[in-house]
């Protein structure tokens, strides 16, 4: 069993104990996290639902993004991630979120934010943080790695 599918059981099975619920913001990812939860028999129970919010529009209009955030720090930032957690735990009215927002290649890269930057946020009761990455490789690659993370960031943060 790949160590994704077995974070991922963990939290349901976390959750399910303690009648709590999980959502998600997904922007370079593209539902690839919603994915790992739904492909898991009884993640129904915990599993709310989740946007991918790909366009800077979505965010704004879907997760009340602030366009100055946008226009200040960009979609690729930690305060981008940050208002991304507070709407769509808002949207959701779940217990957990998760938000990722990054550069997944080939194209799209800066010098400031090269390709493989990577925001990943979770956000709960307990904790509000984001963290900053930088992979490697292809953008499949680097949308796996950033799944493999944000699921390991939230199962380590419950």
């Amino acid at each position: 069993m790949k160590t994704t599918q077995k974070n991922t059981i963990a939290i349901i099975n976390i959750l399910k104990e303690r009648k709590e619920t999980v959502t998600f913001a997904e922007s370079c990812t593209g539902g690839r996290i919603a994915s790992a939860f739904t492909g898991i028999s009884g993640a129904s129970s915990v599993f709310m639902g989740s946007a991918i919010t790909y366009a800077n529009e979505i965010k704004s209009a879907w997760l009340g993004v602030k366009e100055e955030t946008l226009i200040k720090h960009g979609a690729v930032s930690k305060e981008c991630v940050e208002e991304m957690l507070t709407g769509i735990l808002k949207m959701a009215s779940a217990n957990h979120a998760i938000a990722v927002s990054g550069i997944a290649g080939p194209t799209g890269g800066t010098n400031d934010k090269p390709v493989g930057t990577v925001y990943i946020g979770i956000k709960n009761n307990k904790k509000f943080m984001v963290q900053h990455y930088l992979f490697n490789g292809d953008r499949e690659s680097i949308q796996k790695q950033a799944t493999q993370e944000a699921i390991i960031l939230l199962k380590n943060n419950l």
